[in-house]
């Protein structure tokens, strides 16, 4: 396994971008409401962050000498395997609520509060 590098967060996170933006437009070209993620993700973002940093700190401990309790590698695999996964779920949606972000910022009206909310706090729990 790999380390997780910053330029596959980015693409990630740019590709996702696009995507957003072109969810939205394709959502307004059809006479469609624009898409706003639910108040739940941002706080799910956050929990899965948190889930996984409590997981990885016994690992983290073991590996830096600050206990003498073994280890399982499988369960230090699957927790890193865990962290990957959540870095990139992490930059997509970075990026996807990114995009949406961009394209209301682009209109000539001004976006309700509302939506625009959800969409940047979405930002922040991805980051």
């Amino acid at each position: 396994m790999k380390r997780t590098g910053a330029g596959i967060l980015i693409a990630t996170a740019a590709i996702a971008v696009a995507g957003g933006f072109l969810v939205n437009q394709l959502l307004t070209a059809t006479g469609r409401a624009t898409f706003t993620p639910l108040i739940t993700l941002p706080v799910l973002l956050v929990a899965l962050g948190a889930i996984v940093v409590a997981l990885a700190i016994p690992v983290w401990r073991a590996s830096r000498g600050h206990t003498r309790a073994p280890i399982n590698p499988f369960r230090a695999v699957r927790i890193a395997m865990l962290a990957k996964a959540s870095s990139l779920l992490g930059a997509a949606s970075v990026g996807f609520s990114g995009g949406l972000v961009v394209f209301l910022l682009t209109r000539p009206v001004v976006p309700p509060l509302g939506s625009m909310a959800t969409q940047l706090a979405t930002l922040v729990a991805g980051l």
